[in-house]
């Protein structure tokens, strides 16, 4: 990982990140979620509020990741439970030449 000016933090590749699916990675000792949505990046807090599940693994569809382990659902937008209380916190990311580059909120 690569730091840039401004707390912008390249994490990797577009096309290491399958689409509709996440990967786990590190930023400025933080674990941040990314996903490849159909229409682009999106990065939370890699764990689920409920019990630190671990969001990377988790189902994606409409624009939602779905904890792997309880099943809370959160929109990749807002960070906001769409199934119940809580929410995960929603980074900066920006794609360029290929790259995904992500600022912590």
């Amino acid at each position: 990982m690569t730091a840039v000016a401004w707390t912008w933090t390249l994490v990797g590749r577009v096309e290491d990140i399958p689409l509709l699916e996440g990967r786990s990675v590190a930023v400025d000792g933080r674990r941040v979620a990314i996903f490849r949505l159909p229409d682009r990046i999106a990065a939370v807090d890699a764990a689920c509020p409920h019990s630190g599940g671990p969001l990377s693994d988790g189902i994606v569809a409409d624009h939602c990741v779905t904890c792997p382990l309880h099943g809370w659902r959160f929109d990749l937008a807002s960070g906001r439970a769409v199934n119940g209380p809580g929410a995960v916190t929603v980074h900066d990311v920006r794609e360029h030449d290929g790259e995904v580059w992500v600022r912590l909120a």
